[in-house]
């Protein structure tokens, strides 16, 4: 079916929208760490039935490594972003300060919706 309000709008517009939505964050922590952190969880609940208190000291120490690996992320990610903007010519390019401010306020904004 033909549609006359997408025919009209200009080719670029659609492609902006569709780059926005397939960027998603950087994962803060790597695959490895995530899997190994899902894979003591995994083995709480299905141990649970067995060995209950086992299997909530293993999901509290699932929890207990996801929170400091969590941290050490963010440290790092602070860390990077503040060296990305610190050491700059006080006469820096804007945008380059105002990528960084939006750097800051994305992984703010991911830290309180969790």
């Amino acid at each position: 079916m033909y549609d006359q309000t997408r025919a009209q709008q200009p080719p670029d517009r659609g492609q902006d929208r569709a780059e926005r939505r397939s960027s998603a964050p950087d994962a803060l922590l790597p695959s490895a760490e995530r899997d190994a952190v899902l894979d003591r969880l995994r083995k709480a609940i299905n141990t649970f039935a067995d060995a209950p208190h086992d299997a909530l000291a293993e999901a509290e120490g699932a929890f207990d490594d996801a929170a400091a690996h969590l941290a050490n992320a963010l440290a790092e990610r602070r860390r990077a972003l503040h060296e990305s903007w610190q050491d700059q010519d006080p006469e820096a390019q804007s945008e380059e300060l105002r990528v960084a401010l939006r750097q800051y306020r994305e992984i703010t904004q991911r830290l309180i919706r969790m």
